[in-house]
């Protein structure tokens, strides 16, 4: 098996969202922010060869067709995923399974391009099957208001027209070596990704713990659905991860690629961590905006 991770480009988020009931004080020492209070996101994908002739790409990015709509979220360093691929030998036509994650403009927007010509939507990988949880594509379809903005219904539609929709109604095997897994809390039915390599398991974990910095259980995201729910999906997630030695991906991180995961006690960290070139260095108590001293009673 042979795995690839590359980013499609970054974007900016709101701290105050990514962290939710975090105080700015805490998350700012580990994550870094800029003047306006955002933070700088990668949209991760992930390339895996498992050497019986299928090639599976997780995740797309955003693609350019909304970008209008969201010039809020500043996409800084947008990259072709034609491009990407072709980097690494592999055309579009060569994908044979798309797994998306979740159907959020982040991680599917490149699933589905316009013809130039014609202005139609078709799928990007043609002869590829897309494989998505089915709790996840009914949210798609009949969305929640408070996640409706972040569905696009041209960025799914067409692979349904062309027949190449997959739904997972259970954790699924797709092939020797890589697993499909389900998880809630940040939105229903979301997959992650479990691949066996020669010496380790290499857990794409989506949205369920996007950043280094998630780790921490009551960090916990405002964009999150249900965040109690999260909360335990994170537990189940991080165990399994620190008791068989799992290396975790983070989709999001602009500066850590990926970790393992320890526990000392009911704390979990990340280390071992793969850093992505030009990592800030940690912020330090001092640096913090209004740092806050608590009085011991």
């Amino acid at each position: 098996m042979t795995l690839d991770l590359f980013e499609t480009g970054r974007f900016y988020a709101d701290g105050g969202a990514m962290f939710g009931a975090i105080p700015k004080t805490a998350w700012r020492r580990r994550y870094p922010c800029d003047e306006y209070n955002s933070c700088l996101l990668a949209m991760r994908c992930m390339l895996v060869r498992p050497g019986n002739g299928r090639v599976v790409l997780v995740d797309a990015g955003c693609g350019d067709k909304q970008l209008p709509q969201l010039g809020y979220y500043r996409f800084t360093g947008l990259k072709s995923l034609e491009a990407e691929l072709d980097t690494r030998g592999v055309s579009c036509e060569q994908v044979t399974d798309v797994v998306l994650t979740h159907l959020h403009f982040d991680h599917c927007g490149a699933a589905t391009l316009r013809d130039k010509d014609s202005g139609l939507v078709r799928p990007a990988f043609p002869n590829a099957v897309y494989w998505v949880g089915e709790a996840q594509w009914q949210n798609f379809i009949q969305p929640h208001p408070l996640e409706k903005d972040s569905y696009f219904t041209e960025n799914m539609l067409p692979v349904v027209a062309a027949g190449k929709l997959r739904l997972v109604t259970e954790d699924t095997e797709l092939c020797r070596g890589v697993r499909l897994r389900l998880y809630n809390g940040h939105t229903p039915g979301q997959l992650a990704v479990y691949a066996d390599t020669a010496t380790e398991t290499v857990v794409f974990a989506g949205d369920v713990v996007p950043l280094a910095a998630s780790v921490s259980l009551a960090w916990i995201s405002a964009y999150d659905l249900s965040p109690l729910v999260s909360y335990s999906e994170k537990i189940r997630m991080l165990d399994e991860a620190v008791t068989q030695g799992q290396r975790m991906v983070f989709c999001h991180d602009t500066y850590t690629v990926s970790a393992r995961i320890k526990k000392s006690g009911s704390f979990y960290k990340a280390y071992d961590c793969e850093q992505e070139g030009g990592a800030p260095a940690p912020l330090q108590d001092k640096d913090a905006v209004n740092p806050v001293k608590i009085k011991k009673l």
